[in-house]
């Protein structure tokens, strides 16, 4: 499987220590099969962070390793990827683990994207202005995008770094 990473500056190895908390999927090096949905993560955070270059840099999935990850797929935006992503945007311990619902811990999260265009629906949802029903329902024509949190170094160990596109 090809990944790519959307960022300001090439990552080749990537590594946790400099992932935040608050993400859809908590703390994470974050990737996505759709080279477009990468890209504009590269120029978002590129503008964001004021500095560096919009780039993509791309992996490819190592299957000796990939066959032995523990691998949570939210395959749609459902109930269940809602209040997922609902966990892990309130926590703040930037120290969290790949652990929830049960203790099960996760060495990938794979699932649609809650991007610029969600963000006033789950946060009015969060805040209680409307029930999951109502914000699925707000949710469901916006075509997600897909994106993959790895989020343990073994997980990490299954990334072959491949080259990067300068954008």
């Amino acid at each position: 499987m090809i990944l790519f990473h959307g960022s300001n500056t090439a990552v080749k190895k990537p590594e946790l220590r400099f992932s935040r908390s608050s993400l859809d999927f908590g703390a994470g090096f974050y990737t996505t099969t759709d080279k477009l949905q990468a890209e504009k993560w590269a120029h978002r955070t590129t503008r964001i962070r004021q500095e560096g270059q919009p780039c993509l840099s791309v992996f490819e999935t190592d299957d000796s390793i990939w066959s032995r990850l523990s691998i949570l797929r939210l395959a749609e935006a459902d109930s269940n990827w809602l209040e997922t992503v609902v966990k892990f945007r309130r926590r703040q311990n930037s120290k969290e683990v790949a652990e929830f619902s049960g203790g099960q811990v996760f060495d990938v999260i794979a699932g649609p994207v809650a991007d610029d265009r969600t963000a006033d629906v789950i946060n009015q949802y969060i805040a209680g202005f409307f029930d999951t029903e109502i914000a699925l329902k707000l949710l469901l024509p916006m075509k997600l995008k897909d994106q993959l949190a790895f989020k343990t170094d073994f997980a990490i160990t299954a990334l072959v770094w491949q080259e990067t596109i300068l954008l």
